[in-house]
């Protein structure tokens, strides 16, 4: 629940932080008239999001164990790879991204404004698309689907409350530093489902396990079991449900999760503490979002 919680609130306040922007801009120049036409265009987005979530939830069903398996690991990793980018991409770009918008409105503002559609839909559909794809990769990795799910609804909500809130000027957040920290607990959340990606994959006999074993002594010792402590914790307890569901531990990893989960965690933290470290920040708390 608290993974998919930071997900949802991390995701969503960057959605309406754009959406913020795009409203404010246009309320700025006098063009209130075309509002109606970013609102169509972020419910095209939102829409278009709630459907790849709903497929992805509903699409597979029907199919094999393995075929399932090799689906759900793959999305999964690549659900990381998404992820990832995203985090370094607002460490790099948050800074001009004001700037940026409103660049796109002015140069589609021309007429009645139709092209501020496809700005609205370009702009929240890049967090909705990918925020459902990470969010159904959190909730399987989880253990506890209900749960998750909610801990998601609950981040999303608080998120819009908290961009309704700054676009009305009624509170700040260090945003520079939001994003950060934020940033760096989605790299722990992540290392957890690139780890249950390839369980899945495992399992699906895609990669060495436990349940295909590789040949040669280190395909053999990679197919092994890095641990197995279901037997003294339960999987079905809630610290092991809370574990996976943030760090992606679980009672029962093979030695390759283990190594990928390590390297993925390392590697990542290591580039992103250098990315966050050496630019100024992206967004202070006096940078509102209707100035």
């Amino acid at each position: 629940m608290l993974g998919t919680f930071l997900i949802g609130l991390r995701e969503g306040l960057e959605a309406a932080l754009v959406v913020g922007i795009l409203i404010a801009y246009v309320k700025k120049i006098g063009r209130d008239d075309v509002v109606p036409r970013i609102w169509l265009g972020i419910g095209l987005a939102i829409t278009l999001s709630l459907g790849l979530g709903a497929l992805l939830t509903f699409g597979t069903y029907g199919l094999t164990f393995r075929a399932q398996e090799i689906i759900g690991g793959t999305l999964s990793i690549l659900a990381v790879a998404l992820v990832t980018w995203m985090i370094f991409w607002m460490a790099r770009m948050a800074r001009g991204l004001k700037k940026e918008l409103e660049h796109q409105v002015e140069v589609r503002l021309d007429g009645p404004g139709w092209g501020l559609v496809v700005v609205g839909f370009v702009a929240v559909a890049r967090e909705g698309l990918e925020t459902a794809l990470f969010l159904w990769s959190a909730v399987r990795s989880s253990g506890d689907a209900p749960l998750a799910w909610v801990g998601a609804l609950l981040g999303l909500v608080t998120a819009a409350f908290l961009g309704w809130l700054i676009y009305r000027g009624m509170i700040r957040i260090n945003l520079g530093s939001f994003f950060k920290w934020t940033g760096a607990l989605l790299i722990v959340v992540a290392a957890g489902i690139l780890a249950y990606g390839v369980h899945d994959l495992q399992e699906a006999g895609v990669l060495p396990g436990p349940w295909a074993p590789a040949t040669g002594p280190v395909g053999q010792w990679l197919s092994g079991w890095a641990f197995q402590l279901s037997g003294t914790i339960d999987p079905a307890g809630f610290g092991a449900a809370i574990a996976k569901g943030t760090i992606g531990f679980s009672p029962d990893m093979t030695r390759l999760e283990v190594i990928v989960w390590a390297i993925y965690l390392v590697t990542v933290s290591i580039f992103y503490w250098r990315a966050t470290s050496s630019r100024p920040r992206a967004i202070t708390s006096e940078s509102k979002v209707a100035s």
